[in-house]
């Protein structure tokens, strides 16, 4: 399955977590990536968009391979072969600080002056535009699951199926549209994949303030 671009997928998506419409679900997105998906399926969903924030630890030498992630607590999850790609404890306690600021500066960036939206007792949704290691997606859930959600749900497009395995026990449900064996990179299931900048988060996050901008963001 090849996706034209992140807003088919996430229209794909919506329609395959459809049972919530109505529901008044929480769909948080991991940024950058999938926050223009997530605002797709919170708009047809009648849900509400909101960021749930971690990064990816990167392997040395190889900073698009995930040994792990870490969640705006600070709480680490660290992959099995992290040992297997090199990194030593001290190369991983630098990628934990140097990723922890990021997370610091982007909450500022994104969400000043307001706490993340209330998940106690919500069906919350969390989206990825597509999930390699699964890293990531599992600081996310266990962030959302943290903030006592009634239903988790994990959402991505396409994913491999070791980082599906690798997620489930953190999830209630899994939405997936693909889940191929010969899994390289997320990017491969997009004929269009071009990175997504700060402003577009912001002006998805607070399309008020971008429209009286004058729809050039913020």
């Amino acid at each position: 399955m090849i996706f034209r671009d992140r807003a088919e997928a996430g229209a794909a998506l919506a329609d395959s977590l459809a049972k919530w419409r109505g529901r008044n679900p929480l769909v948080v997105a991991i940024p950058r990536g999938a926050v223009p998906m997530g605002s797709i399926i919170a708009r047809r969903l009648d849900g509400e968009l909101d960021l749930v924030l971690v990064r990816k630890l990167h392997a040395p030498g190889n900073p698009e391979f995930a040994i792990g992630a870490v969640d705006e607590t600070g709480w680490t999850y660290i992959a099995e072969h992290a040992a297997a790609s090199g990194a030593l404890r001290e190369y991983i306690d630098g990628e934990i600080a140097a990723e922890t600021a990021t997370i610091r500066r982007r909450r500022a960036l994104y969400t000043p002056g307001r706490e993340p939206v209330a998940a106690t007792g919500r069906v919350v949704i969390v989206v990825d535009d597509g999930l390699a290691t699964g890293a990531t997606m599992i600081a996310a859930l266990h962030a959302m699951r943290a903030r006592g959600p009634q239903w988790l749900v994990c959402a991505a497009p396409v994913a491999s199926p070791h980082a599906l395995e690798m997620v489930r026990p953190y999830a209630d449900e899994i939405a997936c549209l693909a889940a191929p064996e010969n899994f390289y990179a997320v990017g491969q299931f997009y004929r269009d994949f071009p990175q997504v900048g700060d402003d577009e988060v912001v002006a998805l996050l607070h399309p008020r303030a971008a429209d009286a901008a004058g729809g050039r963001g913020i």
